[in-house]
């Protein structure tokens, strides 16, 4: 497949999601401009794609922007018929005061849609979460689907997933009322895993290595849903290059969840070697709210105990023909490179 012609701009090259983005726009023959904090991140972005296999990097070229500036967005949209914006702003210490999440997060899309609109770029497809989804769907029964909205008053809710609940609804509200002819298509992610191209860790790696490495004596009664990150990257591109995503939010989940017990018995049995540190016995969650009192770390797992993830991944692979790969490719896969990057003591 060759869109030789087509430019595409991928916000936050680094990141996980965006550096698989990367590799298959590159691997389908898409031109591909990506946004860094500094250029000086550029060598590491060469040296994950090849970790990844790519060769060629005549396609490919950076520019120097942040979310919390206007300085460069322009330029950085200029020839581009399509942007995957997957970056988010990075917070080096959880704020005191959430607005100082909420803001840049809501003014950093908003950033970047205008800047879309103005440079006549085609359609932007944004990275939400399901935290912007799911979060205040309270009938057990029934599947969650892309109709569900998290209340950003939620009880409970973190100030992360607020920001990402109040950024997305920012993004639809712009559309409908200032985008003028740019097109927004939403991808609504759970836990991304699968393989990492280097040695720095995303949220579902830590969780991973905790549950292994003997940090965490006991599990608690967790519940994710998961989906590979080559399969995000993928929902990206599709919801770029079909028409019908047009004015959609699609959940990237591989279908069903796990609990954190049946990971430890999945690895257990596919990869026992990985799980000798691995606790066997559940944490009553009574026994986490006692301690959540007291402990930082009870604290932050709290809110995802006993959640309820039953999503449904039916629009996405309906409407773009979207195939994921199972739950336990993408933890296995995600286990494999934590023993490869050496970030595994076992």
């Amino acid at each position: 497949m060759i869109h030789s012609h087509q430019k595409v701009l991928v916000t936050g090259g680094t990141g996980f999601v965006a550096i698989h983005s990367i590799l298959q726009l590159l691997n389908r023959g898409y031109q591909v401009r990506t946004t860094v904090r500094s250029l000086n991140s550029r060598d590491k972005i060469f040296e994950m794609l090849k970790n990844g296999g790519i060769t060629d990097f005549s396609q490919l070229e950076f520019i120097e922007t942040d979310l919390t500036s206007d300085k460069n967005w322009n330029e950085a949209m200029m020839g581009c018929q399509y942007v995957l914006h997957i970056a988010s702003p990075i917070f080096l210490r959880l704020p005191k005061n959430e607005d100082e999440m909420i803001r840049p997060a809501v003014d950093g899309t908003l950033r970047v849609l205008k800047a879309a609109r103005d440079s006549g770029v085609k359609r932007v497809v944004m990275t939400s979460n399901f935290g912007a989804v799911g979060y205040s769907h309270k009938d057990k029964n029934s599947l969650i689907t892309e109709e569900s909205w998290t209340d950003p008053n939620e009880k409970g809710l973190s100030t992360y997933n607020k920001s990402k609940v109040l950024a997305e609804k920012a993004a639809w509200d712009f559309i409908e009322k200032k985008g003028g002819a740019l097109e927004l298509s939403v991808i609504n992610p759970m836990g991304i895993f699968g393989p990492s191209l280097n040695e720095d860790l995303s949220s579902g790696f830590e969780l991973l290595k905790k549950l292994l490495d003997g940090s965490m004596k006991a599990i608690p009664d967790i519940r994710l849903g998961i989906v590979d990150v080559r399969d995000v990257a993928e929902l990206h591109i599709l919801a770029m290059e079909k028409p019908q995503a047009k004015g959609e939010r699609f959940l990237a989940l591989s279908g069903g969840t796990m609990s954190l017990m049946e990971i430890v018995k999945l690895l257990k049995e596919k990869m026992p070697y990985v799980t000798t540190k691995a606790p066997a016995k559940s944490l009553p969650t009574f026994i986490i709210r006692l301690s959540s009192i007291f402990n930082d770390q009870a604290k932050a797992i709290l809110p995802l105990v006993g959640i309820n993830r039953n999503a449904s991944n039916k629009k996405a692979k309906t409407i773009l023909g979207w195939v994921p790969r199972t739950n336990e490719e993408a933890v296995t896969a995600s286990v494999i490179s934590l023993i490869k990057w050496k970030n595994l003591n076992i």
